[in-house]
C-alpha cells in the first residue's frame, strides 16, 4: 500500500442531487483543491457508486463518492525561515514542540507560513520526502510534540507505526463540565453530514478510539489526559464534544462557552479570552527507525494553558 494513500468514502446529501460530480466533490472533500479532485475523477481514483465518471456527470440520489488516491505534493512548497522549537533531531527524525497558530502544511487559504515551509528551510534534505517528512498533524491551534521524518527509512517506519497504532500519543485538555470518571470513547469519526469542514461521530466514519482520565476537577471544568489509539482529524475535540464535555475555547465544536454562576471575575476573563482549543500534545512514544529502540519525548504545557489552570484552581477558593 502506498504510504501516501488517501481513502475516504462519503454519502451525498439531498442538496447535491443533480449537481456536477466535481462540484459536489469540492464540497465533500474540502481539504483538496478543485483541480486535484478533477484529476482524480479523470484518473478513476475518485469514483461515484464505485464507477468511474466524468467531471460534468450529474450526481444521482443516494450516491456515494469514494476517494482512493495516492497523494502527491501539489504545487511548490517554498522553504521559509520560520523558527522551530526543536526538542531532538538526528539523521532520521526531528521532534519539535509546535506552538499555537502554526498550520502544519500548506492548504486552501494557507499557501505558506507553515511548519512544512519551516522544515524545508532548516532541513532541506526533507524535500525528497512526501510532505517534507510530515507523517501526522496537529491542528493549527493545538500545541505540543510532533515527529517529522528526516530520511526515507524513517518515513516508512513512522507511517507504519501510525498505521499499526504502535506510536503512543498523549494529550492534556481542559474541558467543560465534570466527567464522572475516566473512560474510553470508541466511536467512528467522519465528515460532518452538512458542515463539510467539520468532523463528527458517524456510522460512515473510520474507527476512532480515545482513552481519557480525569486529572483534576474544578467548579465546572475538568483537566483531563487523553491517550489516542487512533489518529482521526479533530479526534479529541469531536470525541469530548460527543460525551458533552467540549474543550474550553473550541469555537468549532462548542459555539457557546458555558460560564457557571458564581465563578470569579478573573476566571470569567480567563475563559472568555482563551482564544484556542485548550489542547496540548504532551507526550509522544515511538520506536526509533534506525536503532529500533523505544523513545519518549515530551513538551511542557504552554503558558496560556498553565495560566488557565491557575485561574481554575484559584476559583475553587472564592
Amino acid at each position: 500500500m502506498p504510504l501516501n494513500l488517501v481513502e475516504e468514502t462519503v454519502q451525498v446529501e439531498p442538496e447535491h442531487i443533480g449537481k456536477r460530480v466535481d462540484q459536489v466533490a469540492a464540497e465533500l472533500f474540502p481539504d483538496y483543491s478543485r483541480a486535484r479532485l478533477q484529476g482524480w475523477i479523470k484518473s478513476g481514483e475518485l469514483t461515484l457508486n464505485g464507477n468511474q465518471v466524468k467531471t460534468k456527470d450529474k450526481v444521482p440520489p443516494m450516491a456515494t463518492l469514494e476517494l482512493k488516491a495516492e497523494l502527491e505534493q501539489e504545487g511548490v512548497v517554498t522553504p521559509q525561515n520560520i523558527a522551530l522549537d526543536v526538542i531532538y533531531d538526528d539523521e532520521d527524525i526531528i521532534v519539535i514542540d509546535k506552538p499555537a497558530d502554526l498550520v502544519v502544511h500548506p492548504g486552501a487559504g494557507q499557501p505558506d507560513g507553515t511548519l512544512q515551509n519551516a522544515i524545508l528551510f532548516h532541513y532541506p534534505e526533507t524535500a525528497n520526502l512526501p510532505r517534507s517528512g510530515i507523517v501526522h498533524r496537529l491542528d493549527k491551534d493545538t500545541t505540543g510534540v510532533m515527529v517529522v521524518a528526516r530520511s526515507a527509512r524513517a518515513y516508512s517506519s513512522l507511517v507504519e507505526q501510525l498505521q499499526t497504532r504502535d506510536m503512543g500519543r498523549e494529550y492534556d485538555a481542559i474541558v467543560q463540565g465534570l466527567p464522572t470518571g475516566g473512560g474510553t470513547i470508541d466511536e467512528p469519526i467522519g465528515r460532518h453530514a452538512t458542515q463539510r469542514t467539520k468532523m463528527a461521530v458517524s456510522p460512515y466514519g473510520k474507527p476512532a478510539i480515545s482513552h481519557y482520565t480525569v486529572l483534576q476537577r474544578f467548579r465546572a471544568h475538568t483537566h483531563v489526559r487523553v491517550k489516542l489509539e487512533t489518529g482521526r482529524t479533530h479526534q479529541i475535540r469531536v470525541h469530548m464534544t460527543y460525551i458533552h464535555h467540549p474543550l474550553i475555547g473550541d469555537t468549532v465544536y462548542s459555539a457557546r462557552q458555558r460560564l457557571p454562576a458564581g465563578i470569579s471575575f478573573d476566571l470569567q476573563q480567563a475563559i472568555q479570552s482563551f482564544s484556542r482549543q485548550a489542547l496540548h500534545a504532551r507526550k509522544l512514544r515511538l520506536i526509533h527507525p534506525g536503532t529500533g529502540e523505544p523513545m519518549e519525548f515530551s513538551a511542557p504545557m504552554p503558558e496560556d494553558m498553565q495560566a488557565l489552570i491557575i485561574a481554575l484552581k484559584e476559583d475553587l477558593h472564592v
